[in-house]
């Protein structure tokens, strides 16, 4: 089949999850169906050289849609006068429409396939077979964050996230298929016609995060794209609430928060026992170099990579309740679960005066991601669902 795969963001270099969970479908979807790739690109720093070489042997054709800043502004206006998600305006360009179509027109893609609701409106009316990955559930996110944001900006939140929920629903009909990456935000669409939605978890890859025997020079790490919402919260929770208890009862107690790139609120955080490191070029590195892995997420949806790829390492791994219900594994044998600073603080302490308990979490954990994700089976699951539309 041939398969045009209309992506927000060109999905090279892997710091982001959209970007890895796109990634790793188009190389698993390549293996049966003929890929048409048209990614997006809102950023000015894109290695375009670089990134079609990665994705070269995947697809049959590749096409980066630079969005202007200029472009971007004035859709995000248009956007907002017009009733529809700022973030869909933020990604809509007319010069982009017009390539799509003629992409459409060149090549008659047998089904077309959006990775979010934030390209929905390239395709939504074109009569081809369509699926959309919904991945997040993006307005739950944003009423996640309506708790933490300024006083300016919560107005502008607010009536963001309540376009978002309508957008949500609104465009399910619109599409034949519709695919999520877990039952939690599956069960936060508003539609009444929601259980149609196919749960596509994502992977890791499991012969890539693998365990690496090696001195550890961290108790604990914490790693994301360091500019993103929620795992800025999450690294200043970590560092400012949480750790301050663990200091208390392991003063030599070294955290090491990696990831692409770290804000001032992120930077701030760095103390003779705290480093940033920003990027890496492997960040099985710094996967490897702790003893423990902790995702202490507040906000947010979806599914957790990094915890899968921790535990792929046999990192014994540490997280909150919300970032366990899209992951399922079984607290206090696949992973420990905290609900405030007191208990995550506590899971950590004891992972590092406890060998037995250390190595019963890191090698169940391992088994579980084993035994539950993979990107061949999740997105042989995607590609029945295609080719059966």
């Amino acid at each position: 089949m041939r398969i045009l795969v209309l992506l927000s963001r060109v999905p090279y270099p892997l710091e982001k999850g959209d970007k890895l969970r796109a990634f790793n479908q188009i190389r698993e979807l390549s293996k049966k169906n003929e890929l048409i790739l048209c990614a997006l690109n809102p950023s000015s720093n894109l290695d375009k050289q670089k990134a079609f070489s990665e994705l070269q042997p995947y697809c049959h054709s590749i096409n980066f849609l630079d969005l202007p800043v200029y472009s971007r502004l004035w859709n995000m206006a248009m956007a907002f006068f017009g009733n529809i998600p700022i973030q869909a305006g933020y990604f809509y360009n007319r010069n982009a429409v017009k390539e799509i179509n003629r992409l459409i027109e060149s090549y008659k893609p047998d089904h077309i396939y959006c990775q979010f609701i934030r390209t929905t409106e390239y395709v939504k009316n074109i009569s081809i077979k369509k699926t959309l990955d919904y991945q997040d559930v993006l307005s739950h996110g944003i009423k996640r964050r309506l708790k933490k944001v300024s006083i300016i900006a919560y107005p502008f939140l607010k009536m963001e996230y309540k376009r978002l929920i309508r957008y949500e629903g609104h465009i399910f009909d619109y599409f034949d298929n519709k695919t999520i990456i877990s039952i939690p935000d599956k069960n936060l669409i508003h539609h009444d016609r929601k259980e149609e939605i196919h749960v596509i978890p994502n992977g890791v890859d499991h012969s890539y995060f693998s365990p690496i025997n090696k001195e550890k020079t961290f108790d604990v790490v914490f790693t994301g794209n360091m500019a993103y919402p929620p795992n800025v919260d999450a690294s200043v929770y970590l560092i400012k609430e949480i750790m301050p208890l663990v200091w208390k009862k392991i003063p030599i107690a070294k955290v090491l928060l990696a990831g692409a790139s770290p804000v001032k609120k992120v930077l701030s955080l760095k103390s003779k026992n705290v480093k940033v490191s920003g990027w890496m070029d492997d960040i099985r590195d710094s996967y490897s170099a702790a003893k423990v892995f902790i995702a202490p997420m507040r906000i947010g949806t979806g599914l957790q990579n990094k915890l899968l790829e921790a535990m792929s390492m046999k990192i014994p791994s540490v997280t909150t309740p919300m970032a366990n219900d899209a992951l399922q594994a079984k607290e206090g044998s696949e992973i420990l679960i905290g609900g405030n600073a007191q208990e995550l603080a506590n899971s950590i302490t004891e992972l590092l005066s406890d060998e037995n308990l250390y190595h019963l979490i890191a090698q169940n954990g391992y088994n579980f991601v084993h035994n539950n994700y993979s990107w061949e089976s999740a997105t042989e699951k995607l590609n029945e669902i295609i080719n059966n539309t």
